[in-house]
């Protein structure tokens, strides 16, 4: 049975032990990741945290609606065992109706089939598998990729682990963050916390490049779990689009761990750019599902997305 409660009610342990012990697990629907993100989320249960979903709920002018939090690429259905369309339904289903309107990824381990209620999306992430030698991986990156690898050793640009993720986030807003404005300054100071709560606990790495003259140019925040490194975030200056800075960072991520049991996931994007340097590196394609679901009156519909969507 499938059961929904509220965030005062949840059993935060066996909460986290299904997720510590789930064949999909990932770091976003840990508690205290969950709880940076989405501070009054709620879930549904499936007896005795068996199987769980996260339902990142908030309330906007007395409305409740759920949304994919900031920084959280995939959530859905985790469990022990494989999860299957007849159950993922059910915990679509199980979603109280009093969520007006809903808007929320699921995983790549949930069923992905035209079946699923709900599922108006696909979306797509990139992951690259790292556990042949790193010589072998290399032969699967572009040749875009390796020039500009090469470009970045004739640049004399270095890469250093354990940076500061301050310069990475200024670079951010500062260059793609002020043409695109898609953080509020709140939002920045979630994407703060989660860097140093994570460095803390020792999830977290933030990998940066600096050029010659030892002046920061790019850098790139990552998180492990459940042996998947996701590439969480990233920024950087003009001079990095000369001198292959993020290239070289990857790069360097991926020598640094070939020939380990990981999976590099670049958290895609759809945006074309994007997903062709991602591919660049020889990773594939992977996809999961978007599901959105309105229960406003008809004409009001067309609406639900843009009112909450827009920042407040």
């Amino acid at each position: 049975m499938i059961k929904f409660k509220k965030h005062v009610h949840i059993d935060f342990d066996k909460w986290d032990h299904c997720i510590e012990n789930a064949i999909n697990g990932l770091i976003y629907p840990y508690s205290f990741y969950l709880n940076q993100v989405s501070p009054s989320w709620d879930a549904l249960v499936y007896g005795d945290y068996e199987a769980v979903m996260p339902l990142p709920g908030k309330t906007k002018y007395g409305i409740n609606y759920i949304l994919q939090p900031i920084f959280v690429q995939q959530l859905g259905v985790f469990s022990s065992f494989p999860v299957d369309e007849n159950l993922l339904n059910a915990f679509i289903s199980a979603i109280p109706s009093d969520y007006w309107y809903v808007i929320l990824n699921l995983n790549t381990f949930n069923p992905t089939g035209p079946a699923i209620k709900g599922a108006t999306h696909q979306r797509k992430t990139y992951e690259l598998d790292l556990i042949a030698p790193y010589e072998e991986i290399r032969k699967g990156y572009s040749g875009q990729t390796r020039r500009n690898i090469k470009k970045s050793e004739k640049e004399r640009v270095f890469v250093t682990p354990n940076a500061d993720p301050v310069s990475v986030i200024e670079a951010f807003k500062n260059n793609k963050g002020k043409q695109l404005s898609p953080f509020t300054p709140a939002q920045y100071e979630t994407l703060k916390h989660l860097i140093y709560s994570g460095i803390h606990r020792g999830d977290t790495k933030v990998y940066s490049a600096y050029n010659a003259q030892n002046t920061f140019c790019a850098g790139i925040v990552f998180v492990f779990s459940h042996k998947k490194a996701i590439l969480l975030f990233s920024g950087s200056t003009p001079e990095a689009r000369e001198n292959g800075a993020m290239s070289a960072i990857i790069d360097s991520y991926i020598r640094e761990h070939a020939g380990q049991n990981i999976t590099l996931d670049f958290e895609g994007s759809m945006e074309k750019n994007l997903a062709r340097f991602y591919s660049g590196f020889g990773s594939k394609e992977c996809v999961f599902l978007q599901i959105e679901i309105n229960h406003f009156p008809f004409l009001l519909k067309p609406f639900a997305k843009w009112y909450f969507l827009a920042k407040k």
